[in-house]
């Protein structure tokens, strides 16, 4: 069995390097060299008139391989230091050689199949390097000196899915046959396949028989267009000469016949389409398995059930339906798109704002399960999509949830973005849109398609997550300094409105102040009125009680009584001497000098009269015939 597969291994080779399709010439060549490939390619290289070119291969001990000729002068050479694992391998080429020859001298040497190899620069995919009939002079390096590093995909756990990284045979296109790269989920690996255009997938089913040994019965395909049958041809079918697909291998005996394939991962297999087929007893499969969209009687539900009215509803149903069938991934936003645009960007502080990421999924494109079971189920990128992310997702595999999709993105985030997504092809999904809100507005950060492999899908959402975290730090920035401003103008607000309060208070309390003397002079101006009321009233009563003043023919004896006021001027009257004391006080009383407010002193001997009995007459009191009274104020 070893031998068996070396050989088939080296065939395969063989017309890879050589672009001989014809499969009896090549083992026409390679049985003539006792199966040694070096000679079998130099032999069909110089057959074909390529006798110029050079091919050699350096390892780090020095020793040289010649494959052709001798090179010509005048062509610039190339040599490539490629850092393999632990080891340092140096190719020289010339740049007229093509980017296939030097992936096949890098084989030889490290026994890493085209297919699996993984050529990057500065850690960096070299995609210009998918096409390997590109000339080396194209790439345009900077010296002639160039350090390479090659990863073995299979070995880092990669299925090779990403265009750039698959590298395409030189007879897949140079002939207008078609490449048919197959994803096997059983294994958990590629196979890719060579057929003519007038190919039917009749045929094609039972060439995969032929190498996996897997009856057409429990072949599950997808990715074939929707109106495929098993008589269409390759060249009726609307797909690329590089097409996807997704082979599952059913059946009770579906284990044993993938064991037992005799390819190896990622190999290109041509297949003569001129050759006759064994027939086998299931070669007519039934034509059910090519129904519409490509859907198959026994597969899971989809995501979003056809004709969802609600985008709510359609959220909750992907949710749901997505970690039924696939299990561990990302955390998608329940509720509609609007809501999560709200969640990522309206958070009232910069700081909790996230980027809005928007799975697509279509369950006709062979790369989404892949690209669901492989790349969202990754823990690291999980745990950067939950941390950074609002992960909003959808199911675009029925026409009106895509319409229903399109019109609830336009309303809520940007009509270019529906645009470009109603556009793509179904091979084209799945896709991760990355929407950012700038100055207000929604636009298209970036789009990731399903055909990139798990590190590209992690560095495309670190970059995108970077990019707006800087943006979120010149954000805060602003927010930080904007409710700086405010509080101080809060705090000067605050201080002018105490300020305001304390004056208001001062104010109030001096017009309260105010208010309290006016009433307490009022108070007095009353008092005062009232007393002086009551004195005029009193002096009134007085002067009205007073005797009439004794004439000079009076028969009685009189007494002459002078006052002296506190000015110093006098006043003066004349009583009888039988005049009681109270007449002489009314008479005081009347001119305005009341006995409650002055003190009457007599000179001699010095009394006030005031304290004085008011019923002693004048004569009693020894005022006659002539006194002087002194008015002191009390």
């Amino acid at each position: 069995m070893e031998e068996v597969l070396n050989k088939e291994e080296i065939l395969a080779n063989f017309q890879q390097i050589t672009a001989i399709e014809d499969i009896g010439i090549a083992l026409s060549h390679l049985e003539s060299t006792g199966w040694d490939l070096e000679t079998a390619v130099r032999i069909a290289i110089l057959m074909d008139g390529n006798e110029n070119e050079s091919i050699s291969i350096v390892d780090n001990d020095q020793s040289v391989i010649e494959v052709a000729g001798p090179s010509t002068s005048t062509q610039s050479e190339l040599t490539f230091n490629i850092r393999f694992k632990k080891d340092l391998i140096t190719i020289k080429l010339s740049e007229l050689q093509t980017v296939g020859e030097l992936k096949q001298l890098i084989m030889k040497k490290t026994s890493v199949p085209v297919c699996r190899q993984n050529l990057k620069m500065n850690n960096i995919p070299i995609r210009s390097m998918q096409s390997d009939s590109t000339k080396l002079k194209a790439l345009n390096f900077n010296s002639n000196d160039i350090n390479l590093e090659l990863t073995d995909i299979s070995n880092d756990g990669e299925l090779g899915i990403a265009a750039d990284i698959i590298p395409i045979s030189p007879t897949s296109n140079s002939n207008g046959n078609y490449q048919l790269r197959i994803y096997l989920t059983n294994e958990n690996r590629y196979l890719n396949l060579n057929f003519a255009p007038s190919k039917t997938l009749l045929e094609i089913k039972n060439d995969v028989f032929a190498v996996l040994k897997t009856p057409v019965r429990f072949q599950v395909w997808e990715g074939w267009p929707s109106n495929a049958t098993n008589d269409s041809k390759l060249s009726d079918l609307d797909i690329d000469h590089i097409h996807c697909l997704q082979l599952t291998c059913t059946g009770s005996d579906s284990a044993s016949a993938s064991s037992s394939s005799i390819r190896t991962i990622g190999e290109t297999l041509e297949i003569d389409s001129d050759s006759d087929s064994i027939e086998f007893e299931d070669a007519t499969a039934d034509e059910d398995m090519f129904t519409e969209e490509g859907v198959q009687p026994n597969r899971l539900k989809h995501l979003i059930e056809d004709g969802i009215e609600d985008t709510v509803l359609g959220s909750l149903q992907f949710v749901s339906n997505y970690r039924e069938r696939y299990g561990v991934g990302p955390t998608f936003f329940e509720g509609s798109l609007e809501d999560a645009l709200k969640t990522a960007y309206t958070a009232k502080s910069a700081k909790d704002r996230k980027l809005l990421a928007i799975y697509l999924h279509h369950d006709n494109s062979v790369l989404s399960n892949v690209f669901c079971g492989q790349l969202l189920g990754n823990e690291n990128i999980i745990k950067l999509l939950n941390e950074n992310y609002i992960l909003f997702g959808w199911d675009l595999t029925f026409e009106s949830n895509k319409n229903l999709f399109l019109s609830s993105l336009t309303a809520s985030a940007t009509d270019s973005a529906s645009l470009q997504i109603r556009n793509m092809a179904i091979n084209q999904f799945p896709i991760i849109l990355i929407i950012r809100k700038f100055r207000g507005m929604c636009e298209i950060a970036d789009i990731i398609h399903g055909n990139i492999n798990r590190d590209e899908l992690y560095i495309h959402l670190m970059m995108n997550s970077d990019a707006f975290n800087e943006q979120m730090k010149i954000d805060i920035r602003e927010e930080n300094e904007r409710a700086a401003r405010e509080s101080l103008l809060l705090e000067q607000q605050q201080a002018y409105q105490e300020s305001l309060l304390a004056d208001r208070a001062k104010e109030e309390e001096r017009l309260r102040l105010e208010k309290m003397m006016e009433n307490e002079r009022q108070k007095q101006e009353s008092e005062l009125a009232d007393k002086l009321a009551k004195k005029e009233a009193d002096r009134r009563d007085a002067e009205n009680s007073l005797p009439p003043e004794p004439t000079n023919d009076c028969t009685q004896q009189i007494t002459k009584i002078r006052f002296r006021k506190p000015t110093g001027d006098f006043i003066e009257r004349k009583f009888t001497v039988d005049t009681q004391l109270k007449v002489l006080l009314n008479f005081s009383k009347a001119n305005g000098f009341s006995p409650e407010d002055f003190k009457i002193i007599s000179s001699f001997p010095r009394r006030d009269l005031t304290t004085i009995d008011s019923a002693n007459t004048l004569k009693q009191l020894n005022l006659y015939p002539q006194e002087t009274l002194i008015l002191e104020e009390r």
